[in-house]
């Protein structure tokens, strides 16, 4: 499949800059399948829209605080965003500008070096580097957490942008598809009959590196970290549908099916043509054009993605990570 079949014109203005205030107030694009149009909620309304037998998966990573606003020791501005562990302390991470930190130059906060810059991995411009001390110290002392680049506005309340049942801080952006969700509205999907279940995985440059191949099978996924607890896999099992929330728990559930294991890395990259073996419907945002996100989205409903992004957009919809959400079912077959 050609990557330009994954575009669409996004206009500056359906980019959200704020979540919705509650956080259920969102818009719901409920997707009711290729004979019938689309019906238009809130996210409050998911509740309705399950029934006794489902299973609901949630991502319960935390957004670290995984960027570093860091200086050279000669006074050069340099950021950093951490991304995952490694051995032996060191961390792959982005660091930008890359080019003028050589392998070696130690970058400092406030009035002491705090981090060793190391090679390079791969040609994506990801780099090894490594905490001088704790890493979880350093990203208490000089951390931010990480918005997307398109969010140009500071948000009043950073914790917006964490789910509100987010656990272990793992990921380097947030879950977007379960910031909709209250602790009431979590209720209200157990009352209607719905199991709720967690599992982990964290995003990572899997999840938001842009597609730049001009054929999605030449595209390179990189590893994210999952696990997921036995008691979720078994519900999935029993389940009489498999409700994800967003492409993150896509993925891990269908990298678990593949793999046989409930905990790993996966780089697994869910494009057209992919037979899905857990997942039946998922809630999640609006993505960007030519991503992998979006991959995943066409090969879940099919090519009436593009009629669904073309009335959200009609529909003043608000995309990406702080906008609205759409319900969708897997088409059958896929």
């Amino acid at each position: 499949m050609r990557t330009e079949e994954l575009h669409y014109e996004l206009p500056e203005a359906a980019i959200a800059q704020q979540p919705a205030e509650p956080r259920d107030s969102s818009r719901l694009l409920v997707d009711r399948g290729p004979a019938a149009p689309p019906e238009h909620r809130l996210t409050r309304d998911l509740p309705d829209l399950l029934s006794p037998g489902d299973v609901l998966v949630v991502n319960d990573s935390r957004v670290m605080s995984a960027r570093l606003r860091l200086r050279k020791a000669t006074g050069g501005q340099v950021e950093v965003l951490l991304l995952e562990p490694g051995d032996d302390g060191w961390w792959s991470a982005l660091v930008r500008p890359g080019r003028r930190v050589r392998p070696g130059a130690e970058l400092w906060f406030q009035e002491q070096p705090v981090l060793e810059v190391g090679g390079r991995i791969g040609d994506d411009g990801r780099r090894w580097v490594k905490p001088i001390g704790d890493a979880d110290a350093l990203m208490d002392l000089a951390g931010e957490v990480p918005l997307p680049p398109y969010v140009t506005e500071e948000l009043a309340d950073v914790e917006r942008y964490q789910t509100v049942y987010a656990d272990r801080p793992v990921s380097a952006a947030a879950p977007t598809a379960g910031l909709h969700f209250t602790p009431a509205v979590l209720d209200r999907c157990r009352s209607a009959g719905a199991r709720v279940c967690q599992l982990e995985l964290a995003v990572g440059t899997a999840t938001f590196t842009p597609v730049m191949a001009e054929k999605l099978e030449y595209h390179v996924m990189h590893t994210e970290s999952y696990r997921i607890p036995e008691s979720t896999l078994a519900a999935c099992v029993w389940a009489d549908r498999v409700v994800a929330v967003g492409t993150t728990v896509v993925r891990a559930l269908e990298s678990a099916a593949a793999t046989g294991s409930a905990s790993g890395s996966t780089d697994l990259f869910i494009k057209p043509g992919h037979q899905f073996a857990v997942v039946d419907a998922m809630l999640t945002n609006f993505h960007l054009p030519r991503s992998s996100l979006l991959a995943l989205l066409a090969a879940f409903v099919g090519p009436r993605w593009h009629d669904l992004y073309a009335t959200a957009l009609a529909e003043g919809y608000r995309f990406l990570s702080l906008g609205d959400a759409m319900f969708c079912t897997r088409n059958p077959g896929q």
